[in-house]
């Protein structure tokens, strides 16, 4: 009995798990907060969407990993479809100008928030048969980002810039960690930077953006009114916050409180220390994701290994563009801060990544 606790055990990272548990009993808390002054419905169904996605954690800790391995060519198949049906007339749900949702009764797909985990499967499939070749081979590595284009551009015709863009970062730093060579990618990052400038010339939203990102004081009832309310929550929570429950800015002048800029809600009622003990408990938990890649590269599970390093990667990536919009370092983008904003499928997509990266560390120990 006793030498099968010690094993199970053994099978549990409890730094990752406790960091987990503290950052979501975080966001629960944040959209309590947030909820009693902007939509006192938002806790119950934040619960619901908990209980979800603790059962997703729980089915995904439970199944073996070969069997993503297994189907990682169809994981990508299904994120190609989930994202074409959204922008079918009729089909998707259009909402604030963009059609990113599909209506399933009483609950919303985003099919952008499966595709981050679909690809990121396919990506791990393919370079465990494959990642030998990256360097030296063209070919092998025109192939996943021939693939990943595929889902950017479907993304970028909800529109969904911002997960398009943390979505393909995060691709490209994980084929760079497989092997591929730095000079690879210079064409890609030119034409990457050209299409870039030219999405955003192109859309007169996306350059208000711009405009109120580089001088939002000048702009503070148009294009910078967002993060101008954001900038005020920073300065009014000083070093210790308000209190928590007794912030301002959510009540009716901070757009897409409870989401978007939940760091903002977080800065201004517990203060700069509470903000930066927030981004201490981030860091740590992608360190220990990316520790538990190498681990299982070092035992030779290869997919498991990659799979955690790109689910590591996206919500670093994820986390520092949140963050960044909040603080005014980075232009305005609808990205969630992982697992402390409301909603159901970021929070229900991102459990399930972490229970893939707890049945890595698990697989792992068997070695």
């Amino acid at each position: 009995m006793s030498t099968r606790m010690n094993s199970l055990s053994d099978r549990i990272d409890y730094p990752l798990l406790m960091t987990w548990l503290l950052i979501l009993a975080l966001g629960t808390v944040m959209v309590t907060s947030t909820g009693i002054a902007v939509d006192p419905g938002l806790l119950p169904r934040q619960g619901v969407y908990l209980a979800l996605a603790l059962m997703a954690f729980a089915v995904a800790v439970l199944m073996p990993l070969r069997f993503w391995q297994a189907t990682h060519r169809f994981a990508w198949l299904l994120a190609v479809l989930l994202c074409t049906l959204v922008v079918v007339p009729g089909i998707g749900l259009e909402a604030k100008g963009a059609q990113r949702w599909i209506p399933l009764g009483g609950f919303t797909l985003q099919p952008a928030e499966v595709a981050k985990l679909l690809l990121l499967i396919y990506l791990a499939g393919y370079l465990a048969r494959f990642d030998e070749l990256i360097a030296d081979d063209s070919l092998a590595l025109v192939k996943p980002l021939g693939m990943v284009g595929v889902i950017f551009v479907l993304l970028m015709l909800q529109p969904d810039f911002g997960t398009a863009v943390v979505l393909a970062a995060a691709a490209c730093a994980l084929l760079f960690l497989a092997g591929a060579r730095l000079r690879h990618y210079l064409l890609v990052l030119v034409l990457g930077t050209l299409a870039f400038m030219l999405l955003i010339y192109l859309e007169p939203y996306r350059m208000a953006r711009v405009l109120g990102f580089l001088d939002p004081w000048a702009q503070a009832t148009g294009g910078g009114y967002q993060l101008t309310q954001a900038l005020i929550a920073f300065g009014r929570g000083e070093t210790f916050g308000l209190g928590l429950g007794e912030g301002i800015q959510k009540l009716a002048y901070l757009p897409e409180a409870e989401t978007d800029f939940i760091f903002a809600v977080i800065a201004e009622e517990l203060g700069l220390v509470g903000a930066v003990g927030v981004i201490g408990l981030f860091a740590f938990f992608i360190v220990r994701m990316l520790r538990i890649g190498r681990l299982a590269l070092e035992v030779g599970d290869k997919f498991a290994g990659y799979l955690v390093y790109g689910i590591a990667l996206l919500f670093g990536l994820q986390t520092m563009v949140n963050l960044g919009v909040n603080t005014g370092v980075l232009p305005t983008k609808g990205l969630t801060l992982p697992f402390v904003s409301y909603g159901g499928n970021s929070l229900i997509i991102s459990c399930v990544m972490l229970g893939l990266v707890c049945r890595a560390w698990w697989e792992a120990q068997d070695g």
